[in-house]
């Protein structure tokens, strides 16, 4: 993720979640040295992306967004695909994250990528209230 890819990134976390991060957040991750983002591109247009922390031996996927006229097209695939090739190339043990519990999609598409589930975190997402679905990939 550059620069050049905040302002639609920040339009696609507004077309995805009920709490998006702002330009400004995403802005500041640039600058994170702990933050691994990637984008998937289409020419100009964004199709998608991710964002991670890798902190020590661990990486923590933050958000994955896919446009909603992209989605089934494997571009969530890709860009997790991104994420395992970076904790292999870095000597990571996992990457963990949390899911809405009723995000069954997303959740199908975790464990098809290896993602094993490693507990329920109650009470996790607000607006709407929902649990967390916590699943780590271990390397």
């Amino acid at each position: 993720m550059q620069q050049s890819h905040i302002a639609a990134v920040a339009a696609l976390e507004q077309a995805c979640f009920s709490e998006p991060w702002s330009a400004a957040s995403l802005t500041e991750e640039l600058s994170n040295p702990h933050a691994v983002f990637r984008v998937a591109m289409e020419g100009d247009c964004l199709l998608g992306y991710v964002g991670m922390h890798h902190l020590v031996d661990e990486g923590f996927i933050t958000n994955v967004a896919v446009a909603p006229d992209a989605r089934r097209r494997g571009v969530a695939r890709a860009l997790l695909a991104e994420l395992a090739a970076y904790g292999t190339a870095h000597s990571l043990y996992r990457i963990t994250l949390e899911v809405r519990v009723g995000n069954a999609p997303a959740r199908t598409l975790y464990e098809s990528e290896g993602y094993r589930l490693d507990g329920i975190r109650p009470g996790f997402y607000r607006a709407p209230a929902e649990d967390a679905a916590i699943y780590s990939l271990y390397f």
